[in-house]
């Protein structure tokens, strides 16, 4: 295994810590091929993250980071929201294959959407499933897994449920946060496994991101920039972290929200 730096330790140690809820220093050593002792530094430091809280010998899960309701959510930043989602919404035609996933955004979007013909429409988000089966005619395809219900999406199963099927001709997707380093990252490492899985089948890709995200602090990064074939966000969003995610080789849209609505 070539040497792995910081971050890439960090995503291999969160991984392993959720999938048996517990890990061992020696053997997560021994898995990295790294002393211990740079184990217990990369602990140590996930644990001042609340990423995880330490134990004798390894560390195990902390306790569980809710990004908030799906309902708080959509009551955060509305207008601004759905400025960015009536700039995003001409992207999409008439026949086209889309995937959203569960982000709130991705919400805003999807009610931009609603009298598109022949949409197919594959998303994780029951909430966006259910606005489509009720006030549209899109053919809507729900991934199949465990409902995480603080975000009410469906998270788990989603590459079983696309390989095969062929290419999807746009995806979009939200995020927790965004920075020039580590691209667009979530908090819940569930939901960053649905953002790469539609990542893998989508032939463009594009982040919806309201412009509090910009520098935010965030655990897991679901997809790289170099994934993203445009990011848009609101107008106010960090002009130096724009500038540094334009210089990485991101277009980044800036939407205006009207002043009253601010």
């Amino acid at each position: 295994m070539p040497s792995l730096d910081e971050h890439a330790r960090s995503q291999a140690i969160l991984s392993a810590l959720g999938a048996a809820g517990r890990v061992e220093v020696n053997d997560l050593a021994q898995r990295l091929e790294v002393s211990p002792v740079t184990i217990r530094k990369d602990l140590d430091a996930l644990e001042q993250r609340a990423a995880l809280r330490r134990v004798r010998g390894g560390a195990v899960a902390a306790a569980v980071v809710d990004e908030g309701s799906f309902e708080t959510r959509l009551r955060t930043r509305r207008a601004e929201k759905t400025a960015i989602a009536r700039a995003v919404a001409p992207l999409v035609q008439d026949g086209d294959v889309i995937a959203l996933d569960s982000s709130t955004s991705c919400h805003f979007l999807a009610r931009e959407l609603l009298h598109r013909r022949s949409l197919v429409v594959i998303t994780n988000s029951m909430p966006t499933a259910t606005l489509f089966s009720e006030r549209s005619e899109a053919t809507v395809l729900v991934t199949g897994g465990i409902v995480r219900r603080s975000a009410r999406s469906v998270v788990g199963l989603i590459n079983d449920v696309l390989a095969g099927r062929g290419r999807i001709h746009k995806g979009f997707i939200g995020a927790h946060a965004v920075s020039a380093e580590r691209g667009v990252m979530d908090m819940a490492l569930e939901e960053v496994q649905a953002k790469q899985h539609f990542a893998a089948h989508c032939s463009e890709l594009y982040g919806l991101v309201d412009s509090s995200k910009f520098g935010s602090f965030s655990l897991h990064t679901a997809t790289p920039l170099s994934q993203l074939t445009a990011l848009y966000t609101g107008a106010g969003a960090d002009p130096t972290v724009v500038a540094a995610i334009e210089r990485a080789g991101t277009r980044v849209h800036r939407v205006a929200v009207p002043e009253e609505h601010r």
